[in-house]
């Protein structure tokens, strides 16, 4: 059921398995150069912020979703992920708002960025370059920069190293660095599990191949928003494959009776239910009991389980797990997992527009 390095590397041309491999050093190294250059947003402390908006899109947008879930029962003031053009109406200039654009280049970060500096909200940039540092530079808006040459998706690991970092100096997170220390620790035995395509009990390689005739469905509580959205994403993006998902309890509510009709789709489905330690009891008694009621009805069903004590490292080792399920899984579809024709199309279009 394996796969051989040749066979990924006759596909993966642009060495999106070297990428994935670095995650767990180049979260250690994001850290370390949001650290560095953490002190620039220090300025904003003396600030009391009614609410945190971080604007983005796709990859640099998820470093938001994993604030959000890392604060989900302890913030104190609304934290929202913006992928538009527009901010919420309710930004003032006591709201915090971080514009994150990995290129710089993203127009729809770029008009937030513009509709938050007229609102005269206290900005904060995250980005390599591009039109987004050249604004925050003419408008002295303080900035993280970020280790440029990388797929944004393949840049979690600084973007959202850069964005937590920027929020626990302004005291929108508070996390231990012991926290950062076991993320990297339990990333790194994820890898040396998870990094040899040929060794028979790599379960990435395994869910991979199980998936490779179905349609992924991404099922999760509500807490793991943002691991279910990575899954996705990275589903989307590298293996090219069709995904989409749900989250519980909600899904208990409505989409179970898409199940009903047991027709012979629902066999064309391969179902990731995410669990966690931290899902409320009763949303966990959900989970088995979907499971039971539906499993049989999928052309697969498995369970992921998120590993390590901390918030931050679960929620990391599911969204790891993603990365390599999905870079299996396009070489399984003999596909390389770097290039996204159909985005830079869609953008070219809309530019010539």
């Amino acid at each position: 059921m394996g796969m051989t390095l040749a066979e990924l590397r006759r596909y993966d041309r642009e060495d999106m398995y070297g990428a994935v491999q670095a995650f767990p050093a180049q979260l250690q190294d994001g850290r370390q150069r949001a650290l560095a250059q953490v002190g620039a947003v220090t300025a904003l402390q003396a600030n009391s912020f009614d609410g945190v908006v971080v604007a983005g899109m796709g990859g640099s947008a998820i470093g938001g979703d994993l604030l959000r879930a890392l604060t989900c029962d302890k913030a104190r003031v609304p934290i929202v992920v913006s992928r538009s053009y527009t901010l919420p109406a309710w930004v003032t200039a006591d709201t915090l708002v971080v514009a994150s654009s990995y290129s710089g280049n993203t127009e729809e970060t770029l008009a937030a960025f513009d509709s938050a500096a007229a609102r005269g909200a206290a900005l904060v940039c995250i980005t390599t370059g591009g039109a987004l540092l050249d604004r925050a530079k003419a408008q002295g808006v303080p900035t993280i920069g970020l280790l440029a040459g990388l797929q944004p998706r393949a840049a979690l690991s600084y973007s959202a190293a850069a964005l937590l970092t920027a929020c626990e100096a302004l005291g929108v997170l508070r996390m231990a660095q012991e926290d950062w220390v076991e993320a990297v620790t339990v990333l790194e035995s994820q890898r040396s599990a998870l990094e040899d395509p040929a060794y028979v009990e790599n379960r990435a390689v395994q869910l991979a191949m199980k998936l490779q005739p179905l349609f992924p469905v991404i099922y999760s509580s509500e807490q793991l928003e943002v691991a279910n959205l990575r899954w996705r994403n990275q589903l989307h993006e590298n293996a090219k494959t069709f995904a989409v998902g749900n989250l519980l309890p909600e899904m208990n509510h409505n989409e179970i009776m898409g199940w009903a009709r047991a027709g012979a789709e629902l066999g064309q489905l391969g179902v990731i239910m995410l669990r966690d330690l931290e899902d409320h009891p009763r949303t966990q008694r959900r989970m088995d009991v979907t499971a039971a009621l539906l499993k049989g009805r999928a052309g697969h069903w498995e369970s992921v389980q998120s590993l390590g004590r901390s918030r931050l490292a679960r929620l990391l080792s599911l969204m790891y797990t993603s990365d390599w399920v999905s870079l299996y899984l396009a070489i399984a579809h003999c596909t390389d997992p770097s290039p996204v024709g159909l985005i830079s199309t869609l953008k070219q279009r809309i530019a010539e527009a």
